[in-house]
């Protein structure tokens, strides 16, 4: 099956993340559905016109029809709801995810879905500090990568539909890593960046920082503005990785530290030049893309 043969798609949860697909798709001409846990978020996505229709309640029907299911749930609830309910999948219906975890995530819930059911996993590498449908905003993607994670029980036009869908959805760029190298990277990438963040605002409680502080610190803590329920389970799914590049981390800042407290400015300098040049291949890699 190609994008192209799709017409009706059903996104289950509808958040910042399923409400922001819902408008991008729906503006790209497909037939949205949503399986949520809140009326009032479908009433909202109805009015605002990205989303067909909705229900609350799990309803074979609505699973039936739809030839492109994408879950953007939890990792936890995405596998419960898979155990409970995923049998109601036909047969020729691909099934996608927007989970930041992937080792945890992947293989079982493709060994829990029917035969026929083709589970191909992405990442969205796009987001905002605010959570919740009111927030969905598609043109978050526009700046944005996109994995896609395939494993040897993807078919070749499984993968090509998924990689079509986050082009079609906006993305930047669409690229591919298996589980594994998904995982390190992501716990470098995002989930590192993210304990940084918080740490940083838990080292000064003092009331007054508002009143000083500039755009660098503002920056540097735009992501410490944190969903803790999601965010802790993505820290903990990926715990050994993420550990890891901690662990890295913390080796690059005492030795920052050291040449701070020694007075070794030519070290100091060369941190800074190899900081520097690492940095400028992200500004020409976005030019080229």
């Amino acid at each position: 099956m190609k994008l192209d043969d799709v017409k009706n798609i059903l996104i289950v949860g509808l958040g910042l993340l399923g409400g922001s697909y819902a408008k991008a798709l729906t503006r790209n001409g497909f037939d949205v559905n949503v399986i949520t846990l809140s009326q009032d978020d479908i009433d909202y996505a109805k009015a605002e016109g990205f989303i067909a229709d909705g229900t609350t309640a799990v309803d074979p029907e609505l699973i039936a029809k739809s030839q492109l299911i994408i879950f953007a749930l939890y990792p936890h609830t995405f596998i419960e709801w898979i155990e409970q309910y995923g049998h109601l999948i036909k047969s020729g219906t691909v099934v996608t995810d927007v989970t930041g975890v992937k080792g945890c995530i992947v293989d079982k819930v493709q060994n829990m879905l029917p035969s026929g059911v083709e589970f191909i996993s992405a990442h969205p590498m796009a987001g905002k500090e605010t959570c919740g449908v009111r927030a969905a905003d598609d043109s978050i993607f526009a700046k944005a990568n996109y994995i896609v994670v395939p494993t040897n029980r993807n078919t070749p036009d499984g993968i090509r539909l998924c990689c079509d869908l986050g082009r079609a959805l906006g993305f930047r760029d669409v690229s591919s890593l298996n589980t594994r190298q998904h995982d390190e990277m992501i716990a470098f990438l995002s989930q590192l960046t993210h304990c940084i963040a918080i740490s940083l605002m838990c080292a000064n409680g003092d009331p007054n920082l508002v009143r000083y502080t500039g755009d660098s610190f503002r920056d540097l803590t735009r992501i410490a503005n944190i969903n803790d329920e999601m965010w802790s389970e993505l820290f903990l799914a990926n715990r050994e990785a993420l550990l890891m590049e901690m662990d890295g981390y913390r080796d690059a800042f005492n030795r920052l530290y050291d040449t701070i407290k020694n007075n070794d400015r030519d070290a100091m300098r060369e941190m800074m030049r190899l900081s520097s040049a690492r940095r400028k291949t992200f500004n020409e890699g976005e030019k080229l893309i």
